[in-house]
């Protein structure tokens, strides 16, 4: 009997492997449960989630951050998170504890809940999946097999939950279903084009990013890798050059005509202009000199800029760089998708997203489509306009009608799911803002296609299977 089946059998028995009933009132695993599993430290969980609900922490050998969230009754479902970033600070059980506080209402659901750290900060799509599939295993050797193990992540982490899935995934397991929730889908070779895109604009209209007086770089790098820059500076720049700190009304002529330009060319909301600009600046650097060796994964070459009160003027004058193929490979193999999901897929995504725009969704599609999953795929998508947290009560639905998908075998419609809505709103009260109607754009309408890359999937299964037996491509762990 396989171990799920096992689990199902005790539980059915009323033996289940329950955390909450294997341990003592002290929170310290019982003698019959310390000679099966791990020990498991106990530790407070965050306010928001259920009274009585039981929290573990620990670190694991690679370094990552863990917490387990186990509530009362549990009836054997799981969640499996992944979380956003990059951060590019070092890992710390904060960071685990924030997102456990963030989706609480998987927990509120009756679902256990499992993330991690990752063992270390900074850009590894690879990485992250390996770390978020290690503290599955972990959940499984202190808890036991459950039931339903469903796989969750939202902005970056939506990318990471998708390449664990393709990677540790498969028909029979582990993962049953995957929840994506405003997720970087488009991968990383054409997901931050439009940040190469946002740095040359700015330095075109703006040139003081870096200015005349200090050593030049090509953009692509972000920052030189000695470069004491600090966000703080950047957006004294970025202020100097835009006014985007100030009421438009406060900003001069020169500073409005500038930042309308950058904004209508790179169609970024003014309201993330300089968190995309900070990527673009620090995270491009960790990419590029930490993880990529100083090798050059983005190109800009044969782009047409267009939206700006002199397109001609632009393209004449912004800079050009030409990709390396090696770091592009690797970058590609770390972080792009094949499509290659063999369990139901659920995504949710707020239409005015300001990071993860909407339209990476229609990648996503169109990946999965070429690899012939799109059958597995629901795409969902909200009134909303935040990026980093959504309402709970959409949060509800969407798990709920994903989890009766994988153990009733009903594929919902985003009909059927904004119908669903009212009654989990009445247990969480945020809102329902389903629009079951609305059907992104193309992804290329968003962001200017680059010559030569515009089919799907970014990264093509067999090139992933041949690089995975050559070995030595992608982003060291």
């Amino acid at each position: 009997m396989s171990n799920r089946s096992t689990w199902r059998a005790w539980a059915a028995a009323g033996v289940g492997l329950c955390l909450a009933a294997s341990l003592g009132t002290t929170g310290t695993p019982t003698a019959a449960a310390t000679a099966a599993t791990p020990s498991l430290d106990a530790t407070p969980c965050p306010p928001s989630l259920p009274a009585d609900t039981s929290c573990y922490a620990g670190q694991q050998p690679s370094g990552a951050h863990y917490l387990i969230a186990v509530p009362e009754g549990w009836d054997g479902d799981l969640v499996v998170h992944a979380h956003g970033g990059p951060d590019l600070g070092a890992a710390t059980p904060e960071r685990v504890a924030e997102d456990l506080d963030r989706w609480s209402v998987m927990v509120a659901e009756g679902y256990a809940w499992v993330g991690s750290s990752y063992r270390r900060g900074g850009y590894g799509t690879r990485m992250a999946a390996a770390d978020t599939e290690e503290v599955r295993r972990l959940f499984v050797d202190a808890v036991g097999e459950p039931g339903t193990t469903l796989l969750h992540g939202q902005s970056w982490g939506g990318l990471v939950a998708a390449k664990t899935a393709e990677v540790y995934g498969g028909r029979r397991g582990p993962y049953d279903g995957v929840l994506l929730t405003n997720g970087v889908l488009a991968g990383a070779t054409r997901g931050y084009d439009y940040r190469l895109d946002l740095r040359v604009v700015y330095q075109h209209y703006c040139g003081n990013h870096p200015r005349p007086s200090e050593p030049s770089y090509e953009l692509w790098r972000g920052l030189p890798a000695g470069s004491t820059m600090t966000a703080a500076e950047l957006r004294r720049r970025a202020q100097e050059c835009t006014g985007y700190q100030s009421p438009p009304e406060q900003r001069t002529p020169q500073q409005r005509a500038r930042l309308a330009d950058i904004l209508a060319v790179t169609q970024i909301p003014e309201r993330s202009f300089y968190s995309h600009l900070s990527f673009a600046t620090f995270t491009f650097r960790d990419i590029v000199h930490t993880r990529l060796h100083d090798r050059n994964p983005f190109t800009n070459l044969g782009v047409a800029y267009r939206g700006s009160s002199d397109d001609r003027s632009l393209n004449r004058g912004v800079l050009r760089y030409r990709a390396d193929a090696g770091a592009r490979r690797d970058l590609s193999f770390d972080s792009d998708l094949t499509g290659e999901i063999a369990v139901p897929v659920l995504t949710l995504h707020a239409i005015d997203d300001p990071t993860a725009f909407v339209e990476h969704e229609s990648a996503f599609r169109r990946t999965l489509d070429a690899a012939g999953n799109a059958h597995r795929l629901v795409q969902t998508f909200t009134r909303e306009s935040e990026h980093s947290a959504l309402s709970d009560s959409g949060y509800a639905t969407a798990i709920g009608a994903l989890h009766d998908w994988v153990t009733l075998g009903r594929r919902p419609s985003s009909r059927s799911i904004e119908r669903a809505c009212a009654r989990h709103d009445l247990d969480h009260g945020q809102g329902c803002f389903f629009d079951a109607g609305y059907r992104p754009g193309s992804y290329f309408d968003r962001v200017h296609p680059r010559p030569g890359h515009t089919r799907w999937p970014a990264l093509d299964a067999r090139d992933a299977a041949r690089w995975e037996r050559i070995g030595g491509i992608g982003i060291d762990y």
